[in-house]
């Protein structure tokens, strides 16, 4: 399985973002994907997964409201609209999918792993 993040980019305190994470490859289904965020000098960091129906949904408390995370069935894609976006936002989001199917904030529970694409948000 591969996994293509794009959508990263320099983007002003207050304004949005759209991220996309493109799935290819093998066949899975009940899967489970995920967007993490690592900021420079800090540990990756949860933001928020959905189930493979697109129905389930789990946020990271700190981001939920501004965050939302989605998917497209037909396109494999999955995507995270960003709002309201702060300087402390800024960080390299890496999409990940998770075989069990579950909707966790356990980085090690995702098998795969894009390799990310950096928001960067100015003040």
């Amino acid at each position: 399985v591969q996994l293509q993040a794009s959508g990263g980019g320099l983007v002003q305190a207050g304004g949005s973002s759209r991220l996309s994470c493109a799935a290819s490859g093998r066949a899975i289904s009940n899967y489970a994907m995920v967007w993490f965020r690592q900021a420079p000098g800090k540990e990756r960091e949860f933001v928020a997964a959905i189930a493979w129906t697109g129905v389930g949904t789990y946020y990271s408390g700190s981001m939920k409201g501004r965050f939302t995370i989605s998917r497209d069935i037909a396109k494999n894609t999955t995507y995270l609209q960003m709002n309201s976006l702060k300087p402390e936002d800024t960080a390299v989001y890496y999409c990940a999918l998770g075989s069990t199917g579950i909707l966790t904030r356990d980085l090690n529970q995702y098998d795969y792993w894009g390799k990310g694409t950096l928001v960067t948000v100015s003040s």
